[in-house]
């Protein structure tokens, strides 16, 4: 099996992510994970990748594009995957369909986890005081909302289009939800 979870900052995907991969025994791949991964190895990717983190700038498509070729095309890979994070923009999207037709492994689902904004901003304000996330200011997280919605959100219309699009409701229990994602897989 082979499926994207989308969904905005909050929406519980690596927590899903994390429930699929126990379920089917396939890779959970998550961006974040793969870029750091990719930097640490010094791989030439990730010291591309690097070069922008270290400047505070966004790391361009062709480069995470290339550290997911790279990822994908590992061993582990081969019996399916659970992308989170990937792909972030319909550039991505298209670029991760040629490299997937390419090796004859197309996506079977994308799952579209939908949570409400007043839920969402709740989820992180709560996961802030728990972890003690930095990065979870109320102005960070706003801003994160944004960019899902400028960028990332288009791709739900992209997958619609294919067919592939699976929306499930991210709110209720973890149980709740990783049960309705099961349903519609």
């Amino acid at each position: 099996m082979r499926l994207i979870l989308l969904g905005p900052p909050g929406a519980g995907k690596g927590t899903q992510g994390h429930r699929l991969h126990e379920a089917y025994g396939i890779p959970e791949i998550s961006t974040g994970d793969i870029l750091r991964a990719a930097v640490r190895h010094e791989t030439p990717l990730g010291l591309e990748a690097k070069s922008f983190m270290d400047r505070g700038a966004l790391v361009p498509d062709e480069v995470i594009i290339g550290i997911a070729r790279e990822r994908l095309g590992e061993e582990d890979t081969e019996a399916g995957f659970i992308l989170d994070g990937f792909p972030r923009t319909v550039a991505q999207a298209e670029a991760l369909d040629h490299m997937l037709l390419e090796s004859q492994r197309p996506l079977n689902h994308v799952i579209s986890v939908e949570v409400p904004e007043n839920e969402l901003l709740r989820r992180l304000a709560r996961r802030r005081e728990i972890e003690g996330r930095d990065d979870d200011t109320d102005e960070a997280i706003r801003h994160r909302l944004e960019v899902y919605e400028r960028q990332t959100a288009p791709l739900i219309d992209y997958y619609r289009k294919t067919g592939l699009l699976r929306p499930v409701s991210g709110v209720g229990t973890v149980d709740d939800i990783a049960q309705r994602i099961k349903t519609v897989l």
